[in-house]
């Protein structure tokens, strides 16, 4: 299952690779299916029963739980799932739980949404999860504020995303070491700088970076390239086992100093369960 939070045309793209990936590699003869999801309304799909869209809002709790449930009483096992979410914001806003837009969206939704379908993975071992995070975790030099990871007392954009794709690298170290000897292993990438609807739906409207990346969007990997390297770690023999890592263009690379803290990734789990369970508490509701 991929899961996504880009916008349609990148979504297209996405079906498109994915309808091409099981017509090439005979996936439809088996009998598997890949389950595209993002917020918005269907706009294509494979061949008949083998790539099938969802609906999924990462930004909004009740998309997650509703989405959750409905795979699950669909589909009986989830041998990979993908997280793929990334939004920039010029200006700061929150989501409809409020959380920091960015934040929620890049962390706590992927975070949120894993722990619902944890025990199924397990059940469906083997299994992997791989997360899309960023080399622009690399810009996020002083590691994560856990007094403010809502951006609160300030916020940038560039800064926030940086700050979220950490939190991505931080969660897959963490939830490697939770997924010993279980047969489900957690990995994260680096997926090139790729040239998606990224800052071209509406999510950073304008600004240096947005100008930036919309000049320079045709000098940039294709979506397909984009995802060589989440193709391969959702597949590739030789990976049975590895947990923990991260990767660039379809090799094991080392990530920031900031992103191989252990006790970091630990402290961003627990405030991470913490949030997500004030966030499923219906209000005036004490835990």
């Amino acid at each position: 299952m991929w899961t996504m939070s880009k916008g349609e045309r990148t979504r297209q793209r996405i079906i498109d690779a994915a309808t091409t990936l099981f017509q090439r590699d005979g996936y439809a003869a088996t009998g598997l299916k890949a389950i595209l999801t993002a917020s918005g309304a269907p706009l294509g799909e494979g061949p008949p029963g083998s790539v099938v869209w969802m609906p999924l809002d990462l930004a909004d709790l009740s998309s997650i739980l509703a989405f959750a449930r409905d795979f699950q009483e669909r589909y009986p096992a989830l041998h990979v799932l993908v997280h793929n979410a990334g939004l920039v914001l010029q200006e700061r806003r929150e989501t409809v739980d409020g959380f920091e837009a960015t934040f929620g969206t890049n962390h706590m939704g992927p975070f949120i949404l894993n722990r619902l379908l944890l025990d199924r993975l397990k059940a469906s071992a083997p299994a992997r999860v791989v997360v899309v995070a960023s080399a622009a975790h690399f810009m996020a030099r002083g590691g994560l504020d856990l007094d403010d990871l809502q951006s609160k007392r300030r916020y940038r954009g560039i800064q926030a995303y940086a700050r979220s794709k950490l939190a991505n690298v931080l969660f897959t170290k963490a939830l490697a070491r939770r997924l010993e000897g279980t047969g489900v292993t957690a990995n994260c990438l680096h997926p090139g700088t790729v040239a998606t609807s990224f800052t071209a739906d509406g999510d950073m409207p304008g600004g240096l970076w947005g100008f930036a990346f919309r000049y320079l969007r045709a000098f940039l990997a294709s979506p397909e390239k984009g995802a060589r390297t989440s193709v391969h770690l959702a597949t590739a023999p030789e990976l049975d086992g590895v947990s923990g890592e991260y990767f660039v263009r379809c090799r094991q690379a080392t990530a920031s100093g900031p992103a191989r803290d252990a006790s970091a990734a630990e402290d961003l789990w627990a405030v991470s369960e913490a949030l997500c369970g004030a966030a499923t508490l219906a209000p005036g509701e004490t835990r």
